[in-house]
């Protein structure tokens, strides 16, 4: 593949979008915006190569703050996330693959702080766990502790929880249209205005939400993001429209209850080009490559685990054919039961699956019963 760099022998520049951590985006527009829309105006240019800095805010957009409680859950879920940018990358067409380098991600430059929070109805046993709670972080550069969760410490894995490109207008068409399908079950969720930034009545009516991932990327809460890889984005619109945030000190291969351990960032990029690869290779979703370990082996493979397994039956003793999803629940339930003989309380044990367990799928192939494997490192436990 042929890669497009930027002029031999230009000073590359280096850029910074700095955010105020005491204000909403809302109250600063120019910083970002929480919706998917290709007519945002960009926050930023910048040549091929230049080193951007994106200060970033957290996942509720300081809806929540170390004084928070359980009793503070009743969070809206119009302004998530706040993304910093977009960013428009100079030489960028339709058809091109961009390669964003992560070059790497400062945990909190405002105060060091860090959440877990479940909050009712949201998460994937949310039939299972009906209460809100949250879990307060103490965020150094090596490891993160909680009063909430005594007994355990995270390790330092940082990466960016929602980090993509502008959709084209035809392609924002098409996903409106196939996920408006699903929006009365109440599997997707469409375009709505509430809280959206910018507020533009066009773009907040219009703009696609954030919640899920997409060809474009978006919300893909992939833990092998860190810094060192190379996030391969397929190009849509003119200028690329780069944007990122929602960032997590660490997380599970789950993030089962619906958050990591959410924190304000600033996350250091830099982006090279692949001129025509997307469209030349058929390339419609987010690619990932890295040359070296995506965190420290021992996270990547414990060398002390404990795992339990589900497969798709139901607790009424129907199996459910190949279903991973029920697979997925069974394994993270047995899990979360296993915690709990460790002294935690059930709440406390699903928070440890979101920010610490990796779900996996062990077998796809023995019908009717897939395995998936909840996998424990038990080196959190001091």
């Amino acid at each position: 593949m042929q890669q497009q760099a930027a002029v031999t022998g230009r000073e590359y520049a280096s850029h910074r979008i700095a955010i105020d951590p005491a204000k909403t985006q809302a109250e600063e527009p120019h910083t970002g915006h929480n919706r998917w829309h290709e007519a945002i105006e960009p926050a930023l240019e910048v040549e091929l190569g230049d080193v951007v800095t994106l200060e970033t805010r957290d996942a509720f957009d300081g809806q929540l703050t170390r004084a928070s409680t359980p009793a503070d859950m009743a969070l809206d879920l119009g302004p998530v996330h706040p993304i910093t940018g977009p960013v428009y990358v100079k030489g960028a067409e339709p058809g091109d693959l961009l390669d964003v380098k992560l070059l790497a991600i400062d945990p909190d430059p405002f105060g060091a702080w860090g959440y877990t929070v479940q909050v009712p109805g949201f998460g994937f046993l949310a039939d299972s766990f009906e209460q809100a709670w949250i879990a307060h972080w103490d965020l150094s550069p090596d490891y993160a502790e909680s009063p909430q969760i005594p007994g355990v410490r995270l390790r330092y894995n940082p990466f960016p929880g929602t980090i993509g490109l502008a959709p084209s207008a035809e392609l924002r068409g098409r996903i409106i249209e196939r996920e408006g399908r699903l929006a009365e079950s109440g599997a997707a969720l469409p375009p709505d205005a509430g809280g959206a930034v910018p507020a533009d009545t066009r773009i907040a009516g219009e703009g696609l939400r954030t919640i899920p991932p997409r060809e474009t990327g978006g919300n893909l809460d992939i833990k092998q993001m860190t810094p060192g890889a190379s996030i391969l984005l397929p190009v849509y619109a003119e200028g690329a429209l780069f944007s990122t945030g929602d960032v997590h000190y660490a997380q599970g291969d789950c993030e089962a209850c619906g958050t990591a351990i959410e924190m304000r960032s600033a996350v250091h990029v830099t982006f090279s080009l692949k001129k025509g690869e997307a469209e030349r290779q058929g390339i419609k979703s987010v690619q990932i490559a890295r040359d070296d370990y995506f965190a420290d082996p021992q996270l990547a493979a414990p060398r002390r685990f404990h795992a339990t397994t589900g497969f798709p039956v139901t607790e009424e003793g129907e199996n459910v054919a190949n279903d991973l999803t029920l697979a997925a629940k069974n394994a993270l339930l047995a899990m979360i039961a296993h915690i709990e003989t460790r002294g935690y309380d059930r709440q406390q044990a699903y928070a440890i699956c979101s920010v610490a367990v990796d779900l996996r799928i062990s077998q796809v192939v023995d019908v009717p019963n897939f395995i998936v494997t909840a996998l424990l490192p038990l080196d959190i436990f001091m």
